[in-house]
């Protein structure tokens, strides 16, 4: 998202402050203070998973069958910290989006001070992943250095649909899982509450995502469209690809190598990936983002 100083039609688009105003209510009476909200004194019990088995990598591998209770267990929470990690990657970048969106624009609107309000919650959010994988006991998983780089490069040339539809997929991904371990008792009750938190909140940024995203496509010419739609469609592959670092393997105590082949080989995990984003694929085919180029890269990241 570019500042209004260098996309100047973007200061020209008519803001909905109807729904802005909606989630700024929303928030003020249903948002958590993650510093108080989570257990953070009570040691780990190494009882529970990370996250759902069945969204493990390994889940439903050979390599999955052979696995020890415990072993299953090591290793979900260190797939839960990987993409706790990844999601702290992206609301870094998130964050830098939306504040270059709204640089120069008119505080007092609600659409501004909504903004404002997104910002703060991926701040704590940040703190809380970041809390939360230093619980589950796992190293600071980061992405690999292409796509850093690719990440930098993104959240300075990506403006309008293109930012809010890139934001929409990566949170759209995350609820999906989210939503199934915060309901999970095999998960560990911590990891449930971040979780629970964390779709709460993130469903609203999810409607100001939508809401923007129509509103820059409105004036988007077929080219800027097609261009965008390309550009959106790589940045959810390197999400996608970056979620779970080859490193949790042999942080779990398992063979790297062996992992690393069946989880890509994985069908099951596929599958989970592909379900989560049927939602997702239906309002980006809706606005025109689903174009053939961009089915490549979706289809790369097993999302379509």
């Amino acid at each position: 998202m570019a500042s209004s100083t260098s996309q100047p039609e973007a200061r020209n688009l008519p803001s909905d402050d109807g729904v802005a105003r909606r989630l700024l209510d929303s928030s003020a009476q249903l948002s958590y203070d993650p510093l108080t909200e989570v257990d953070w004194d009570t040691p780990l019990d190494t009882s529970y998973h990370g996250a759902s088995p069945e969204w493990s990598t390994l889940y439903g591998t050979a390599y999955w069958n052979e696995l020890t209770e415990a072993q299953r267990r090591a290793l979900t929470r260190q797939e839960a910290a990987s993409v706790a990690s990844t999601g702290i990657w992206f609301e870094m970048i998130l964050q830098q989006m939306v504040l270059r969106d709204i640089y120069a624009k008119d505080p007092t609107d609600d659409s501004v001070q909504w903004a404002l309000t997104e910002i703060a919650d991926e701040c704590r959010h940040s703190i809380m992943f970041a809390r939360g994988a230093r619980k589950l006991q796992a190293p600071a998983y980061r992405p690999h250095r292409l796509a850093l780089e690719l990440g930098r490069i993104f959240k300075t040339v990506a403006f309008g649909e293109a930012a809010y539809a890139a934001i929409l997929v990566a949170e759209e991904v995350l609820d999906v899982m989210q939503r199934d371990w915060m309901r999970d008792e095999r998960v560990v009750p911590f990891v449930r509450t971040i979780n629970n938190i964390h779709v709460v909140e993130e469903s609203r940024h999810m409607k100001f995502a939508r809401d923007e995203t129509r509103r820059h496509l409105a004036r988007a010419g077929r080219l800027r469209r097609r261009i965008h739609a390309v550009l959106i469609a790589v940045a959810a592959y390197v999400i996608v690809t970056s979620m779970v670092n080859r490193k949790v393997y042999a942080n779990a105590g398992l063979d790297e190598d062996r992992a690393l082949r069946e989880a890509k080989a994985n069908e099951h995990h596929k599958s989970m990936m592909r379900a989560s984003c049927s939602g997702l694929m239906e309002f980006l085919a809706s606005v025109g983002l689903l174009t053939r180029p961009a089915l490549f890269f979706y289809k790369r990241a097993n999302l379509v």
